[in-house]
């Protein structure tokens, strides 16, 4: 029996069926999020990996931009992975003429900042908010974080070498706001998503 909260996953175009399944298997229901009536639902928000000016698009086109825009603006918790973290970003570099965000997030983000299809990578990340071991990072395309807002709390940075230098913004928060350039749906490990549920339960 399902006793946690309703997640909703933004169903417009990405890894919907990925992020639902270590939702559930946390203990959380989840909906495919296509209409402002399942919007309402929902107790949090994930927005997941796939192609950022697709999912603008989808979302003006499904009526659902201004509404997404005003839930998380009034603060319904949620996540974002990758594209995700576009889509929350007030800012975006490198994004295709027009491109609108969600907003929320006072970060700067930089698209497909790490490469190509063929340049994406795994990496072992230091991640405090859930603890040890160190995370496995899936990054696909993924933007980073140039700059960001005081009331933002950077999680993790992917290490720039041995120059000494803090390394690459890739995971930060803002309140109920949660957002990682990688994919954690991608990987057997739980913990953002479990910490993302113990942001809503603290909502």
């Amino acid at each position: 029996m399902v006793n946690g909260p309703t997640v909703g996953v933004l169903a417009l175009q990405g890894d919907v069926a990925e992020h639902r399944r270590i939702l559930e298997s946390l203990g959380a229901r989840t909906i495919a999020v296509r209409t402002e009536e399942q919007l309402d639902a929902v107790d949090g928000l994930v927005i997941p990996g796939g192609e950022s000016t697709t999912m603008w698009r989808l979302a003006r086109s499904f009526g659902l931009l201004e509404p997404l825009r005003k839930r998380v603006h009034t603060g319904l918790p949620t996540f974002g992975s990758c594209a995700g973290m576009i889509m929350l970003a007030d800012r975006v570099e490198d994004g295709v003429a027009g491109q609108e965000t969600i907003g929320g997030l006072d970060i700067t983000v930089r698209r497909n900042a790490f490469g190509r299809q063929v340049d994406s990578f795994e990496a072992e990340l230091d991640f405090p908010a859930v603890g040890e071991p160190p995370l496995t990072a899936v990054f696909i395309r993924a933007p980073w974080v140039e700059q960001i807002g005081a009331s933002v709390e950077v999680l993790a940075r992917v290490k720039s070498g041995d120059d000494g230098s803090a390394g690459t913004i890739v995971a930060v928060r803002a309140g109920g706001l949660l957002a990682t350039s990688f994919h954690p749906e991608l990987t057997a490990d739980a913990r953002i998503h479990a910490l993302f549920l113990n942001i809503i339960k603290e909502a």
